[in-house]
């Protein structure tokens, strides 16, 4: 929450860090392994000090500390979070977990007196994030998101111009996701967890299951007991700097979701092609999320498209023209597509993640919160974006082409954004005809309240709270 200046004993010169959660190795596609890149970029921070890593396989655990051991260094090694928390030498912990992990993470470290830097999605659920967000406040922590473009210096430049007026007032904006991915297979029996792996640890606050997927890392992203799919991996990025740049600072009223998982014939519940409104006024912002694609190989032309010639980061559509890019920069059209300004930063996409790494550990030596490019309360908005829509597909159902453009006849925009990823499904072999995307309902939440309302109230609750397993269940934080 802006403003808000954190009390508390300023830590040592130099900042003790924790990093728990490494990721899988190996992965395919080179994925995962957040945690690992998160090392590189703290490690450029002056007076900072990795002290310990935490991972519940050993085998990943092990694999990074030999990567301190052969340049010198030696790092504490923790399979169990909590011993953590018992470290009193450690200021401040990195939490690159699975999503499902991130809220109880999250308050433990709080609770412990530690600072917290949490990877996005903010939350699992938005129960969750309110839940954390008054840890920080309660705690008298400094809570940091890892949505590093908020650490862009460009961008907020390009923010006030659009804001000053120049070319109209804003009417939209678009937050493009279009990344192909594959899908992750089927088995027909469950996957055995490996021997070095606490799974009892791995699951915390989900539920206890069989692993019915061919891998554990990373895949956990595309079922909905520990991830968000596609839309709080990577959506909430874009959807995160569409309210930067709005000017945005809650929840939106209300959100709706069309999309559905084509093409793939797999063990993954969450939606692979997606499109979600979030109805903020007098601007809505609407994503778009593309993994579908005829070609996934990296090196070759993309098969996903474009929109105002832009496959991932925003579009701001004004009055008289639109801004496109991401947070290294980006320029300013007019309608006829005549480029009117440029905005570059001139940094590469790793130096901003230093930059807001920086930020985070800056702030836990100033106190202020306010300090923060990315405080709790920020993370807390955009992920609940992204949960919204994600509750209204979850609440939809398979719908046809032609009731689909009924219902969203009356939005040009919504409606433009439907028939261009209907034409790229079909590009790419999908027929949404013969397979319906689901339409979602609109759900609808009051910000104030922090509660939803309206229609489908009751069942758009019980998917943004959830039973947790004991021992590992969030607290309510009064």
């Amino acid at each position: 929450m802006p403003g808000i200046t954190i009390g508390g004993e300023k830590p040592n010169s130099e900042v003790r860090i924790a990093i728990v959660g490494l990721g899988g190795i190996n992965i395919a596609g080179s994925v995962g392994g957040r945690g690992r890149q998160l090392i590189k970029s703290f490690c450029k921070v002056p007076e900072v000090k990795i002290v310990a890593l935490c991972d519940v396989d050993k085998t990943v655990l092990d694999d990074g500390v030999k990567q301190f051991k052969d340049r010198g260094e030696t790092v504490a090694a923790y399979t169990d979070f909590r011993r953590v928390l018992d470290d009193k030498s450690i200021d401040a912990v990195v939490l690159a977990t699975p999503n499902h992990w991130h809220a109880l993470g999250t308050i433990w470290a709080c609770q412990a007196g530690k600072d917290v830097y949490v990877e996005k999605p903010f939350s699992y659920n938005i129960w969750e994030g309110r839940q954390m967000v008054a840890a920080a406040r309660k705690y008298k922590r400094i809570v940091q998101v890892g949505t590093q473009r908020r650490s862009s210096a460009v961008l907020p430049l390009a923010f006030d111009y659009l804001r000053s007026g120049q070319i109209g007032a804003i009417r939209f904006a678009h937050a493009l996701v279009f990344r192909a991915r594959t899908g992750i297979g089927k088995v027909s029996a469950p996957t055995p967890v490996p021997d070095t792996l606490d799974y009892d640890l791995w699951c915390g606050p989900a539920p206890k299951a069989p692993v019915m997927r061919k891998q554990l890392h990373y895949e956990w992203h595309w079922v909905w007991p520990t991830g968000n799919g596609e839309m709080g991996n990577n959506g909430v990025h874009m959807t995160d700097i569409c309210r930067w740049g709005l000017g945005l600072n809650q929840p939106p009223p209300r959100a709706m979701s069309i999309g559905g998982r084509f093409a793939f014939d797999d063990a993954a519940e969450t939606p692979n092609t997606q499109i979600a409104i979030f109805d903020y006024q007098p601007a809505p912002i609407i994503c778009e999320i593309r993994n579908v694609s005829r070609n996934t190989d990296p090196k070759a032309p993309s098969t996903l498209g474009k929109f105002r010639n832009n496959d991932r980061g925003i579009v701001i559509v004004c009055e008289g023209g639109y801004f496109a890019g991401d947070y290294t920069g980006g320029a300013v059209f007019d309608n006829a597509g005549k480029k009117i300004k440029d905005f570059q930063d001139g940094r590469k996409a790793g130096e901003i993640e230093v930059s807001h790494v920086t930020n985070f550990v800056a702030a836990t030596r100033s106190r202020k919160a306010d300090a923060l490019a990315a405080e709790a309360s920020v993370g807390h908005a955009s992920a609940a974006c992204c949960h919204m829509a994600n509750i209204s597909h979850r609440l939809g159902k398979q719908s046809p082409p032609d009731e689909i453009r009924e219902r969203i006849r009356s939005n040009g925009e919504l409606s433009d954004a439907f028939e261009r990823c209907r034409e790229n499904l079909r590009e790419n072999g999908v027929d949404i005809g013969a397979t319906p995307a689901a339409l979602g309902p609109w759900v609808t939440f009051d910000a104030r309240q922090e509660r939803f309302v309206g229609e489908f109230a009751e069942k758009a609750s019980q998917l943004s709270r959830r039973e947790d397993r004991a021992p590992f269940v969030v607290p309510t934080i009064v």
